[in-house]
């Protein structure tokens, strides 16, 4: 959802920069500003406005912004990347006035899912949502200096560390980027990078589109689009109709998960129903998803990667003697095909790789009861403890890592 970003048809600008370490004083050039403007330093001789804190992935800076600036009218997500020729036909299509191609891929933190994109700084920043952002030069020179640009939304909603850095995943292996900057992104767009990270984030090179159609109506131009992306297994969206819903409910959506759980989702595609309930492919649905009999609980219905853990996890917590402070009827479930309540959001629940257990006692914002040896347990076998985020879950626990039990 892009709750809060647009009232009344108006799009609000929101762009902040962050410190380039821990402190921050006045000279310091990256501090952060009020009200939304932005200190701006000079940033001479093609360096970037801080300096880079990952030179490895440090791209060459911008330049100065030229062209129009205009967010996509229709947006194009893919599993695979999309070749020159489906691109080039686009291109060419009745209505289409410009293309920009990025790597889009999402990421879970603390149960968020993030939509990450890989872009080129200079050509991206004509399609954010809001002209501001778009200008700030700074915000495009962190993000070719390596940094992570965020939208300003997600600021508080993320575990963002003191120094600045944020796991992309929920694994303690998750790849950390430093946060440089919140803008305003592209629709569908959470965060941004450059794309020399791909390789690194294990993101698909150009499996998505930004589409501009100029004074031409998206709606005549959605079909063409599908038309030339047939085969390809991608999928275009309107973003008016993003903005009203959060995505387009008449589209069969895709979702690249990277990250450690990334192979036991493989490539998700699942089309909405009414009341907050989705419909994954049927094929994904049997390849992925089983109903086993495990220690303690009973019968679950899980992701088939997840049970070989879960199933080494309760054991141990059998054998440790700590069995009874698992109570079977209080537990709450593991695959659930629909958003977060009350969004357009996956879970890893809808994948089939979390679980809830004592609900009753464990609920959100709370300390909760669950018994810390167990809590350990499912630690060691690859699991995250919700206990742990910002804003509690401690009935949760969801797998970030495939662990072969020996």
């Amino acid at each position: 959802m892009r709750v809060g970003r647009v009232l009344g048809g108006v799009v609000l600008p929101a762009l902040l920069l962050t410190a380039a370490c821990s402190g921050s004083n006045a000279e310091d050039p990256a501090a952060p500003a009020i009200s939304g403007s932005v200190t701006t330093p000079a940033a001479g001789g093609g360096e970037t406005a801080a300096p880079a804190l990952d030179p490895a992935h440090a791209v060459d800076p911008p330049g100065e912004r030229t062209g129009a600036i205009a967010p996509a009218d229709i947006v194009v997500n893919g599993a695979k990347t999309l070749d020159d020729a489906t691109v080039a036909a686009i291109r060419k299509l009745p209505g289409v006035s410009d293309v920009e191609q990025i790597s889009l891929a999402k990421v879970f933190i603390e149960n968020r899912p993030v939509d990450v994109a890989a872009v080129d700084a200079g050509t991206y920043r004509n399609w954010v949502i809001d002209s501001q952002s778009a200008q700030t030069q700074q915000v495009w020179d962190r993000v070719a200096g390596g940094e992570l640009a965020i939208r300003q939304g997600l600021k508080k909603r993320l575990p963002i560390d003191k120094q600045g850095f944020l796991s992309l995943g929920s694994a303690a292996s998750a790849t950390k980027v430093h946060v440089g900057a919140y803008a305003e992104q592209s629709w569908l767009v959470d965060a941004v990078v450059n794309d020399s990270w791909i390789p690194d984030l294990h993101m698909v090179p150009g499996n998505a589109l930004l589409i501009r159609t100029g004074g031409v109506s998206p709606d005549g131009v959605v079909k063409p689009v599908d038309r030339a992306l047939r085969g390809t297994g991608a999928a275009a969206q309107r973003t008016d109709v993003v903005a009203r819903e959060g995505l387009d409910p008449n589209v069969v959506q895709t979702v690249v998960v990277v990250g450690t759980i990334a192979d036991a989702v493989g490539t998700f595609r699942y089309s909405v129903l009414s009341g907050g309930h989705i419909a994954p492919d049927p094929a994904w649905v049997s390849a992925h998803i089983a109903t086993a009999t495990v220690p303690i609980l009973g019968s679950v219905t899980c992701n088939r990667a997840i049970f070989p853990q879960l199933i080494a996890a309760l054991n141990d917590v059998q054998s440790q003697g700590l069995a009874d402070t698992i109570h079977p009827g209080e537990y709450a479930g593991c695959y659930y095909p629909r958003f977060i309540a009350g969004t357009t959001s996956l879970s890893n629940h809808a994948f089939g790789l979390a679980l809830d257990i004592n609900a009753v006692e464990n609920q959100r914002g709370t300390a909760g009861r669950i018994d810390r040896g167990v809590v350990a347990i499912f630690k060691h076998w690859g699991f995250t403890w919700g206990g742990d985020w910002g804003y509690t879950d401690p009935m949760h626990f969801e797998m970030n890592a495939l662990v072969n039990p020996r």
